[in-house]
Parts: structure tokens; C-alpha cells; sequence
């Protein structure tokens, strides 16, 4: 999981109960916590390798590298390929946990505190890497219906790039010099010591949560203008295509929220009940993240696989009929006269290769 949070537990203590990283401890069960984790990482990286490399064991190289030349694939292996190493830090990071039983260091054990805050700065690297190209995946499915170039090197600088600045600033502000983020003397200390490394977390989240039904509710009618309006017509057919890129669409938001909201309902505890923290629910909402976070990468192989169910898509829709379509099942309103039939141009692969059913 990816939690500023946890994060602070890297940090030097003290061993005073009074310090709220210390009572937490005192309620933890790490083993069970560090065993949800490690299984939900392992099932993160499955479902991560069956989204990089289903072409390869099923068609050869070939044809993973057909499939990686659509824009809309090309992200998604990327989206993979971070989901996969996140999950592999939080693997490492659960493994090695309950194999020496010291999630919080000792007061001073600086090999654990160096340990805890390499894999830390991992694992929110790479998650934050994966919010960036979630983002840039509804971004460039908007712009493909729109029939704009797509900017892969872009999205690259931007979905490698900023995870680095943001991660860099926020962990070395909580760790440097010294690792000592407990305790703090004062409200202003503690703002300027962790709240960065809280809004280098929560605000890419927030972006997304955003952002992405934005993208995709203006996706869904352009799609809707570009199915209806050269037949000048929306019958059943045209309402079906439309439907299920909106499934699409609505499952791929939902599937970043059920993951992540968590996560921002932890710092919202954190943040506004800092000096009556209801620990129990806090510890329950870190056991809800461990499960989630690492997950995200098996619920995407779900909502971003292919289908293969219709044809309306994966022939251009109406270029190539299906012959259950019927030009002349409907005529048009106006006198009963038959519409225009104008020729269509194919919908971009990014939409026709994956979507939900």
C-alpha cells in the first residue's frame, strides 16, 4: 500500500507512549496486516503480467508488437508496468516484515530506517506513476475520439517525471536529515515536516478522481454525436455502442476509486482528528488500503481487457455491417423517407481493442 502515513513509521521514535505512532503500534497486528499484504501484492502482480504479456503466450511476439503500436495498448502496458513494480515493493516490503517483525524501527536501528525508507519511496514512486497513466489514458481516449494526435512522449515525461519530483520532495522533506518525524514540538513543525509528503500523495489522487469522469463523460458524447449523426439516426444499434463504451468508461472510474478513496479518507482522519485519532477505525481503513492498493493492478486487467464480443467496433462501426444490422429496419421520422447513408470512418483502435464485455 501507498500511505504517508505508514510512511512516518520509517522515521526514528523514541519508544514514548505518548507518540500516536507508538499507541498505534500497541493495537497492530502487523502479522495479519503484512500477510493481507502480501497476498494482495502477489494477485497485483499477476494480474499485472497477465495485462503485459497475454499476446505473447497466445499469439507470439509478433503480435504483441501489433498490438503495442495502438496508442490506447501502448498505455495500458505502461499502466502494467508500474502496477508491477509497486506491487513488487509492497511484496518485498511484506515479506521482509514478517520475516524480522520490525515494521516501525527501533529508536536506533538506522539499517531498518534506511530499509523502510528506500521501499517506501519505491512503492509511492511507482503508484503514483500508475495515477499519472490512468489520468493520461482517459486524456488520450478523449483526444482519439476527437481524432487528435496522440503525445506518447509526453505522456511519459509527465507519468515518470512527476512521480519522481513529487516523491523525491515530499519523502526527503519527512526523512532528511535525520528520520525524525515524531514528536514534533509544535503544530508548524509538524506542518512543514509531513503535510507535504501527505499532499504529494493525495493530490494526484484527487487529480484523477477528477479529472477522469470528466474525460470520460465528454468521451462518451462525442462518441454518441459521432454513432448518430452520419445516419442521422439512434436506433438500438447506435444506443448498444454507446452504452457500452459508457460501461467502459464507468467501470474504469470506479475500479481507481474503490482502490484509492480509502486512502484519502485515512488522511482526512489523520488531518482533522490529529489530536483524537479513533485508532481502531484508522487501523481497519489501513487494512481495507492493503487489500485494495496492490489490487488495482488485477480490477484494470478486468476493465481494460479486450473484448471480443461484438462486432461493431472491431469492423468500424457501419463500415463493415454485422448482419444482424439492418439499414432499412427504421426509416426516418420526417415523411418516412429513408436517412442520408454517409460512410463512416472507423473508430480509433484505442476504443475498439479493449473495453468491459
Amino acid at each position: 500500500m501507498s500511505d504517508p502515513t505508514i510512511q512516518t513509521f520509517c522515521c526514528h521514535h523514541t519508544g514514548n507512549n505518548e507518540d500516536l505512532a507508538v499507541r498505534i503500534m500497541n493495537e497492530f497486528n502487523t502479522d495479519t496486516y503484512n500477510a493481507v499484504c502480501l497476498f494482495s501484492s502477489s494477485v497485483g502482480i499477476l494480474g499485472s503480467l497477465y495485462q503485459i504479456f497475454p499476446s505473447i503466450l497466445s499469439g507470439g511476439i509478433r503480435r504483441w508488437q501489433s498490438l503495442g503500436s495502438t496508442r490506447g495498448r501502448r498505455i495500458i502496458i505502461w499502466l502494467a508496468v508500474a502496477d508491477l513494480l509497486a506491487s513488487f515493493g509492497v511484496l518485498v516490503r511484506s515479506a521482509l516484515w514478517l520475516q524480522y517483525k520490525n515494521i516501525m524501527p527501533m529508536p536506533d536501528d538506522d539499517v531498518s530506517v534506511l530499509f523502510c525508507s528506500i521501499i517506501s519511496a519505491w512503492t509511492q514512486y511507482f503508484y503514483t506513476a500508475t495515477w499519472f497513466w490512468t489520468l493520461f489514458y482517459a486524456i488520450d481516449t478523449w483526444q482519439n475520439i476527437k481524432r487528435r494526435d496522440s503525445h506518447i512522449l509526453v505522456y511519459h515525461s509527465f507519468a515518470w517525471g512527476l512521480p519522481a519530483a513529487t516523491t523525491g520532495v515530499g519523502l526527503s522533506i519527512l526523512y532528511l536529515p535525520n528520520a525524525t518525524c515524531h514528536n514534533l514540538t509544535s503544530v508548524s513543525s509538524a506542518l512543514f515536516k509531513i503535510l507535504p509528503n501527505y499532499c504529494a500523495t493525495y493530490v494526484p489522487i484527487t487529480l484523477v478522481m477528477i479529472v477522469n469522469p470528466i474525460m470520460y463523460v465528454l468521451a462518451g458524447k462525442d462518441v454518441e454525436m459521432a454513432v448518430a449523426l452520419p445516419l442521422a439516426q439512434f436506433t438500438s444499434t447506435e444506443r448498444r455502442v454507446v452504452d457500452t463504451l459508457r460501461l467502459k468508461f464507468f467501470l474504469i472510474n470506479m475500479v481507481f476509486y474503490v482502490c484509492w478513496l480509502p486512502n484519502l479518507i485515512n488522511g482526512i482522519l489523520v488531518w482533522t482528528m490529529w489530536f483524537n485519532m479513533p485508532v481502531k477505525v484508522i487501523i481497519v481503513i489501513w487494512y481495507i488500503m492493503a487489500l485494495l492498493n496492490p489490487m488495482q493492478a488485477l480490477l484494470n486487467a478486468l476493465v481494460y481487457r479486450k473484448w471480443n464480443t461484438s462486432t461493431i467496433f472491431t469492423r468500424s462501426v457501419f463500415k463493415v455491417m454485422p448482419k444482424e444490422y439492418n439499414l432499412y429496419d427504421e426509416q426516418s421520422p420526417l415523411l418516412g423517407s429513408e436517412p442520408t447513408r454517409l460512410q463512416l470512418s472507423s473508430i480509433p483502435p484505442a476504443i475498439n481493442n479493449y473495453a468491459t464485455i
